[in-house]
This record gives structure tokens, sequence and C-alpha cells, in this order.
């Protein structure tokens, strides 16, 4: 589990960025948006998702963490060649794995009550509205950006 975690997130997310660099950085204006995780930051020490399909915790927050570190040394790296790099760090964003229905709906509800503000989770077009910013903006490199509602994870 955890090198099969190491291989999709980390390793997949270095092979893109070489197929970029080969293919389009330094002939072109470009920008690349890594996705983390707010594990990436907070560390996966929590077990928020007790009951959902997570096996390997420390290899999701390490790798998410990598991708971090990536998105720095890249940012570095395409410096001179009219390139940005971020990172995106996603918290509780509603998608299809919590699944369908009246149990996953409450589970998503109790999820939410832990984001500070807005109290629920957050929405796909939340997420893209921030992935628009960082392709518009073209000062903003190198970072890692949190959309979490400020939620901050404390061990259990």
């Amino acid at each position: 589990d955890f090198e099969k975690t190491l291989r999709t997130n980390l390793t997949g997310a270095f092979m893109i960025a070489r197929q970029m660099d080969r293919d389009i950085v330094g002939k072109y204006p470009a920008t690349l948006i890594n996705v983390a995780s707010m594990y990436a930051l907070n560390g996966a020490h929590h077990r928020i998702y007790d009951g959902m399909p997570f096996k390997n915790f420390s290899a999701y927050g390490m790798t998410k963490a990598g991708i971090h570190g990536l998105t720095v040394w890249l940012a570095g790296y395409w410096a001179n060649r009219q390139a940005t790099v971020n990172t995106i760090a996603p918290g509780l964003i509603d998608t299809p794995i919590y699944g369908e229905g009246e149990a996953s709906e409450a589970f998503k509800a109790s999820l939410g009550k832990s984001v500070l503000f807005p109290h629920r989770l957050g929405t796909s077009e939340e997420f893209a509205s921030l992935a628009v910013e960082l392709v518009c903006n073209s000062y903003m490199n190198g970072e890692t950006i949190r959309i979490d509602g400020g939620i901050r994870m404390p061990p259990k």
C-alpha cells in the first residue's frame, strides 16, 4: 500500500512535471498546478476518515508533503523559463468518495462541523475558482495554498 501510494501521488506528479518540462516549459508561458492535501501541512495522524477507504495515511500524508516540496523545487528550477508552479492543498471537499444517500449526507454534515467557517465541506466550484486564479495570477509561484475553511486537524 505504501509503495502504491508513493507511485500514484508523488511519482505521478513528478512524471507530469517532467513531461511538461520536456514539451512546454521554456517554449511557451506555462503554469502547473499540483494537488496535495491539508495533510501535507497538518500530517495524516488524524483519523477523521474512520470507516472510509483510506488504508495508509502515513504514505498519503508523506506523498502530499512531497508534492509541496516538488512545487518549491520546480519554482526555482523553472525560474528563468516563463513557468510558474503552485499547489492547492484542499481540506474537506465534497466529492463522490463520501458516497450517496442519507448516511453519506449525515456523515458530511458531521465533518463540516469541524470546519471553522463556513461549517460545511468545500465544493468543486470553490476549488476550480482557486485553480483559475493561479492560472491568471502570474505573480503566484512556488506556493502551496490551503483551501480548507480554516480547519486544523488535531491528533486523536
